[in-house]
């Protein structure tokens, strides 16, 4: 009966809250889960490697760059979304910026004015694969030396 309620975020999970009439200038890095019910004037950015999630509640306003696994838009964004796993617009979520994500859930009522730019999760952090090719010639030869040796010559 009481143990039925579920909670959105845990205590222990380090919650942070931006209330209502509440105005934060300049960026904030977090881990854990922040909660923006007033307004931030900055960038909100994860701390690396951390499953951390950021809520924009209804009524809740973002003017600058938002980067984290996890985002929850109910709320007005100015500026580009970056979710490296999930990013989901409420019915009541605008985004005025472009969009970058792995999953993307759209309720109707949302909106993104920019673009939006799937990515996979593995390619948002994988580093570009490089070229190990070699060329093997024999000893002592260059690959143009070797080009021009009468050896090589075509014959008709």
């Amino acid at each position: 009966m009481w143990g039925n309620k579920r909670t959105k975020f845990s205590a222990s999970a380090g919650t942070t809250l931006v209330a209502r009439d509440t105005t934060v200038v300049g960026d904030m890095h977090f881990s854990g889960c922040l909660e923006i019910e007033g307004v931030v004037q900055g960038n909100l950015v994860a701390d690396e490697g951390s499953k951390a999630e950021v809520s924009i509640a209804d009524g809740g306003r973002v003017e600058g760059e938002i980067r984290a696994p996890i985002v929850v838009i109910n709320g007005v964004i100015e500026g580009d979304v970056y979710s490296t796993e999930r990013l989901e617009l409420a019915p009541r979520g605008r985004v005025h910026g472009n969009v970058h994500y792995a999953l993307l859930e759209m309720e109707a009522g949302s909106e993104v004015n920019g673009s939006l730019t799937h990515k996979a999760a593995d390619e948002q952090q994988a580093p570009a694969q490089l070229d190990h090719s070699v060329e093997v010639t024999e000893l002592g030869e260059s690959p143009a030396a070797k080009a021009e040796s009468p050896s090589m010559a075509k014959v008709d």
